[in-house]
């Protein structure tokens, strides 16, 4: 078993999943603090200074000033702002996530036109009947 669980680890598939996993962890970071420090002081500024996070609807019979407040409290809340942020968050790392991509496949584009390029400057060999002709003919000459 311990064999067969070196194999398994020794694939490839699994090594670049493990380094997809440790590379999305970085990103996630990147990201996050892309959303929280650029991006939501952005949409704060628009929205008038509107902090969606601390929206909700008090289910219990008692008022909170603030979402926090209720949920330290134990009260039963509707906590819609929150959702709202996190549609937001997604929304926008979404978008990170596409332009991200957008621009890899950009430059593997590129890389494949100048790959295509260089190739179709380079000259060309004989084909394989080019050559088995000349080997026909150099034997026919010993002969």
């Amino acid at each position: 078993m311990l064999n067969e669980f070196k194999t398994f680890i020794a694939k490839g598939n699994v090594v670049d999943l493990a380094v997809g996993i440790i590379i999305g962890a970085a990103f996630t970071a990147i990201v996050n603090s892309l959303v929280s420090d650029l991006i939501n002081p952005i949409i704060g500024v628009i929205t008038g200074g509107i902090d969606f996070s601390n929206l909700f609807i008090n289910l219990g019979s008692t008022d909170y000033p603030s979402l926090k407040a209720a949920r330290d409290a134990g009260a039963p809340v509707f906590a819609y702002g929150s959702f709202i942020t996190a549609v937001i968050n997604f929304l926008i790392i979404a978008w990170v996530v596409f332009l991200l991509v957008k621009a890899v496949n950009k430059l593997k584009d590129a890389a494949v036109k100048k790959e295509a390029a260089v190739a179709a400057t380079a000259p060309k060999g004989p084909t394989a009947e080019e050559l088995l002709a000349e080997i026909r003919d150099t034997l026919k000459a010993r002969s």
